[in-house]
């Protein structure tokens, strides 16, 4: 049997979350969805993400949540991303930091999926390399399951590019988030795994990548400090949903998903 899982990009502030509200119940039907994977690091006010919130999208039917860089932004999260076994972290990051990078979640069925989030280094943090660290993750969720998710949170298509042919035939999907712009290159690469480089977003479109277009534009042009409000129009949900074999681990079919919810 085959086992969908849907992947909801980059949820940005109030207006994200409310489309995930609005849309999961719909989506989960019409794609006979299994499994629900959020990123949603900037889901409190765009930025970061914080116990309420994260409670928030669990009770729209969420069931797990993975994050970036931008999951530090909010401090009172860091006690809760030690408890909450539901979200994850970039794996890369140094010991000692809270959270965990990789954990396992069970579909309603009862069928394991392992997740695993890192964080590209090119324009990014000096992170320990993420590939070095896919394979010590992927190794140790292998022992338990063949079906394993990756949310791989960086900045340049090549880095993102280079680790989905990395991982191919060792994990069931990579996907990219991080740069809020869905890309339409998703494809099953040679060994069978799903990869797409950039999800999207979940959010206002109206904007520059989530947040109102004034801001960001009058700091290109000024290169002075400015501080960013979510955008509210133009509402959508952007994410992907794979198919993937519950006994191989392969995945079968890769789909963009890209809704208005106005």
């Amino acid at each position: 049997m085959p086992v969908n899982i849907l992947f909801i990009g980059d949820i940005v502030g109030k207006p994200g979350r409310q489309a995930v509200s609005r849309e999961l119940h719909r989506l989960v039907d019409r794609h006979r969805i299994d499994l629900v994977i959020a990123n949603g690091e900037n889901a409190s006010g765009g930025f970061g993400i914080t116990v309420e919130t994260a409670r928030e999208l669990f009770a729209t039917g969420i069931q797990f949540i993975t994050t970036g860089n931008h999951v530090w932004d909010k401090k009172d999260a860091f006690d809760y991303l030690d408890r909450e076994a539901r979200i994850v972290r970039p794996a890369n990051y140094p010991d000692g930091t809270p959270g965990k990078g990789a954990r396992m979640v069970f579909t309603p069925g009862g069928v394991g999926v392992g997740i695993i989030n890192l964080e590209g280094r090119i324009f990014m943090n000096n992170l320990e390399c993420p590939f070095k660290v896919a394979d010590r993750e992927v190794a140790g969720l292998s022992t338990s399951t063949r079906i394993i998710f990756v949310d791989f949170h960086a900045e340049a298509t090549s880095e993102k590019t280079a680790l989905g042919w990395y991982l191919d035939g060792r994990v069931s999907a990579v996907v990219g988030t991080h740069t809020h712009v869905q890309t339409a290159d998703e494809r099953i690469l040679t060994d069978g795994t799903a990869y797409i480089t950039d999800a999207g977003m979940t959010g206002a479109f109206d904007s520059v990548i989530g947040v109102r277009k004034d801001e960001p534009i009058q700091k290109f042009l000024t290169q002075l400090p400015a501080k960013f409000e979510v955008a509210k129009k133009d509402i959508r949900l952007n994410g992907v949903v794979v198919r993937v074999d519950e006994v191989s681990g392969k995945a079968l079919a890769i789909e963009r998903i890209n809704v208005s919810c106005e």
